[in-house]
């Protein structure tokens, strides 16, 4: 097991653990989607970059409304303060819903909402994201525009479908999206707002391609055979 000083060099608030209570009772293990992050990132930014701080900024913020049950844990947000607008969501509000249902949180249709957030719980979403992206989802700054305390940015997101997906079978294709985001950040860069503009149709447009996993029947000479059927998303 990785020592505290080898555990994470993107997501340096692990090594300020202290008396933290964490989601799955032990710190977080980043090496698979680290490795995924060094083999696949376009940028590669100067140590100490603007760039670079942000970049890890995100990171540790993810890590933390993912891992860390407790506010008062928190070392990259200001909790009074902080919003997540995507929708307005509150720092309590975004810990709750968990990362992937507060980003993912929209006001489509219901029948052009492949992914339905209030009805996953914390568990459940990021149980689905998991299991379609083994290795992990892998975050990078493409740009940054303006330095704090209010930071605009360009950011990629991206993994491999190597895992089934709300019923769809795994393609084993790179699936990716481009987004903006609007970082404002406290005299301690602590993050106070978070806006974040993206396509969610990028995202599950990848994880939908993959042919729905039908339940076996049972053929006239006992054979189990799949049923096949068409994914009206690949055509």
């Amino acid at each position: 097991m990785a020592t505290r000083e080898e555990r994470d060099k993107y997501r340096s608030v692990l090594e300020d653990a202290g008396q933290v209570q964490w989601r799955y009772d032990n710190p977080p293990d980043f090496n698979s989607v680290n490795q995924l992050f060094e083999e696949g990132q376009t940028k590669v930014w100067p140590e100490g970059s603007l760039e670079e701080t942000v970049q890890n900024a995100i990171k540790s913020w993810e890590m933390e409304f993912s891992h860390k049950i407790r506010l008062q844990d928190f070392k990259t947000i200001n909790p009074e303060k902080f919003k997540l607008f995507v929708n307005g969501l509150s720092a309590e509000e975004t810990l709750r819903l968990g990362s992937y249902n507060a980003l993912l949180k929209n006001s489509l249709p219901e029948e052009f909402q492949y992914y339905k957030p209030e009805e996953e719980s914390f568990e459940s979403s990021h149980d689905a994201f998991r299991s379609a992206l083994p290795r992990g989802f892998a975050w990078e700054i493409l740009s940054v525009y303006s330095g704090p305390p209010v930071i605009a940015f360009k950011f990629r997101h991206w993994g491999y479908f190597e895992g089934t997906f709300k019923g769809h079978a795994p393609t084993g294709e790179m699936v990716q999206f481009l987004g903006l985001g609007v970082l404002k950040v406290d005299e301690s860069l602590r993050a106070e707002e978070i806006e974040i503009y993206y396509d969610p149709g990028e995202l599950f447009g990848g994880l939908l391609k993959g042919p729905p996993i039908s339940e076996t029947k049972t053929t006239d000479s006992g054979d189990n055979t799949a049923e096949k059927q068409s994914c009206p998303f690949t055509h």
